[in-house]
């Protein structure tokens, strides 16, 4: 997108630093995360509104994305099990997985410019699918990655109402070797952040229906 300006949310992580290193080859990028200025933690509204009113004389923002989640909680994996499941876990997992995006959204929505295209995106996974699981397990993931999907299904109607030339994604960006998948797939499998990062930004930029879930090959994914 010509003249664009992006916003990367997580850009400090795997996925998030490459995205935030490809965009950055050809247009204007910033990174958030933890540990840059301002911070971001998904678990405490009032930094996400503070990080939101500092970044706003900088936008607005093309595109925004969303590269935050995390699969082990508290040193806690996924649970295999229904027997696995512990409360503050699942709840701890919903904070980040869920609740903490959709305060991204309340937060950053804004950000975006009032009219031509742009992008809101939330990297999301393919096991949050309700009609594609088919191998059961990972309750909190699966369940707070399906409850992340349907926050920016929703927000797309808002959104819309304001910005009707936004486009909202929920996208799967494969399995991609990061520290978030290290311990739960082979040294050889998957992805690596940069060739993810290239699936996920052609995906981005070639999306015409807004409030809709895809994988990084563009392909849509049931709900």
């Amino acid at each position: 997108m010509a003249g664009e300006r992006s916003l990367v949310i997580g850009g400090t992580g795997g996925v998030g630093r490459a995205l935030v290193a490809l965009i950055g080859e050809n247009a204007a990028v910033v990174a958030l995360g933890r540990q840059t200025d301002p911070p971001v933690e998904l678990t405490d509204e009032a930094s996400l509104a503070h990080a939101a009113a500092v970044m706003r004389p900088q936008g607005p923002f093309t595109r925004i994305i969303d590269a935050t989640g995390a699969l082990t909680i508290d040193g806690v994996g996924p649970e295999k099990r229904l027997a696995d499941l512990d409360p503050e876990v699942l709840a701890r997992t919903f904070a980040v997985n869920a609740i903490g995006p959709a305060l991204l959204l309340k937060h950053f929505s804004g950000l975006l410019p009032r009219s031509g295209r742009c992008v809101f995106a939330t990297l999301s996974a393919r096991v949050g699918s309700i009609g594609d699981n088919f191998l059961g397990g990972w309750y909190g993931y699966r369940a707070s990655k399906a409850a992340l999907n349907q926050f920016f299904r929703t927000a797309c109607v808002e959104i819309a109402r304001k910005r009707p030339e936004a486009v909202v994604l929920a996208l799967h960006p494969g399995t991609v070797r990061t520290g978030l998948s290290a311990p739960f797939i082979g040294p050889q499998k998957g992805m690596t952040a940069e060739e993810s990062a290239c699936h996920l930004l052609r995906v981005m930029d070639a999306a015409t229906q807004s409030g809709v879930f895809l994988d990084y090959a563009g392909k849509t994914i049931p709900w």
